[in-house]
């Protein structure tokens, strides 16, 4: 009879400790009911608008985001400018935490559309906060 009640403490015990593992492991953010990694493996579909979609969708998790960072890096030499339009907001809205891709958004300020040359030169302001192209 003992040994059934023992089994189960130690039992009782060994899920206590997972449980209080996995509460202090931090949490992905989330958009829209998806994660940060779901949104992130987006940014690679084949569809032009579902990388669009992922890049405003990371873009409105803010700094908490700044784990996508690389593949927005990545994502600024998409072909298509409605993916890199967005790619430029959601560093923007990552902020500092997204140093690691002010040379590319300096690459961008030279892109061939005018929206997305703009807003790279906005993420750097936010980034940096420095104009990379003051007014003369």
């Amino acid at each position: 009879m003992i040994r059934p009640f023992t089994m189960s403490l130690v039992a009782l015990s060994l899920l206590s400790a997972r449980a209080e593992a996995q509460a202090k492991k931090p949490k992905e953010p989330e958009f829209d009911g998806r994660s940060l990694s779901s949104w992130v493996a987006d940014l690679k579909g084949t569809a032009p608008q579902t990388r669009n979609a992922a890049a405003y969708a990371i873009s409105g998790m803010g700094p908490a985001a700044k784990s996508a960072v690389p593949a927005l890096i990545a994502a600024l030499d998409d072909p298509e400018p409605v993916v890199r339009f967005p790619v430029c907001i959601a560093l923007r809205e990552i902020g500092p935490d997204a140093k690691e891709a002010v040379p590319a958004l300096t690459k961008a300020l030279d892109d061939r559309n005018d929206d997305v040359a703009a807003m790279a030169r906005k993420a750097i302001i936010t980034i940096t906060g420095e104009d990379p192209r003051p007014p003369d």
